[in-house]
């Protein structure tokens, strides 16, 4: 394997030791645009300090994510560079913290993770944070639940609430975090279970779960007045069509029934299976979403200048 140093330019941004790593990345799975909306949430609250920036022609596919140009009438007025790199930032209350942010590599998983654990060794991190997101059958009508894995027992008994022996597709920092355990390094993951109905869309109560999420991990803080005021503007539009639709309120009805009981008593079945016990399956997950779009789309349809 080459140098992993070689992966990153470094800044010369002094940093402080001891520092805890909050880290997002984007391209797979990031169902409710949980992982998106709280880095572009960060980026644009925070005053941030470049520490290392990434080489993306070493670890991006450009003809799958393919970057953003302006054309303006005759020429291309701008071109936006695919980033993904690591920054020092500070929260409400001034605590530092550095951030991991910018799209997931597409190739060298291993040279970047190794690239990633020498800059936690170098900056004497104390703990590392990551976030991501997939769809599951549950409500939008109650709080957003975690399953949280790593070696962090504590957030693990106090916010787990789903906690699965199973096989699924990796996330790049899957394999940071697996690196880290191996390593005896505090680190935490955490996986929003995002109502599978609403995947598709930039449901704004998971970035609020995120931001959540990293503050009881880190102790950091951060101000989400305006994401919980979209929020509250976007499940009132969401109970609007539930209401109107007696096929999808029967649905977010019975969803309910199960995590209700799931949480009152976690000896019952878990809320993300049927009533035989299995969990739906990918197709049967995309049907509902795509029926819940056709009936969303039929609305505006009806409605005069949507």
């Amino acid at each position: 394997m080459r140098e992993p140093r070689e992966l990153y330019t470094s800044s010369g941004v002094p940093v402080p030791a001891g520092l805890p790593l909050v880290a997002g990345l984007t391209g797979f799975a990031d169902a409710g645009g949980a992982v998106s909306q709280m880095t572009e949430f960060l980026r644009n609250e925070l005053e941030l300090e470049e520490v290392a920036l990434f080489d993306a022609d070493e670890l991006l596919d450009y003809r799958a994510r393919r970057p953003i140009v302006l054309f303006d009438q005759d020429h291309i007025g701008g071109y936006e560079p695919p980033r993904l790199s690591l920054e020092l930032a500070h929260d409400d209350l001034g605590q530092q913290f550095l951030l991991l942010t910018g799209y997931e590599p597409d190739f060298q998983w291993n040279r970047f993770t190794a690239a990633v654990l020498q800059l936690i060794d170098e900056l004497e991190v104390s703990s590392t944070t990551w976030m991501h997101a997939i769809p599951m059958p549950v409500p939008h009508t109650r709080p957003i639940s975690v399953t949280v894995s790593g070696n962090r027992s504590d957030l693990v008994e106090s916010m787990s609430v789903w906690r699965p022996t199973t096989q699924a597709p990796a996330n790049a920092l899957h394999l940071l975090e697996y690196r880290l355990r191996q390593l005896d390094e505090p680190s935490t993951g955490f996986v929003l279970l995002v109502p599978h109905y609403l995947a598709d869309t930039e449901y704004p109560a998971t970035a609020i779960t995120a931001l959540e999420s990293v503050s009881a991990a880190t102790g950091l803080i951060f101000p989400t007045d305006r994401l919980r005021e979209q929020n509250r503007e976007f499940e009132s539009r969401i109970d609007q069509q539930v209401a109107e639709n007696g096929e999808l309120g029967k649905l977010v009805h019975t969803l309910e029934e199960r995590h209700d009981a799931y949480m009152e008593d976690n000896g019952l079945r878990s809320p993300l299976t049927d009533e035989a016990g299995e969990v739906p399956t990918a197709d049967e997950i995309a049907a509902e979403l795509e029926k819940f779009l056709a009936i969303r789309r039929t609305r505006d349809e009806e409605q005069p200048g949507a």
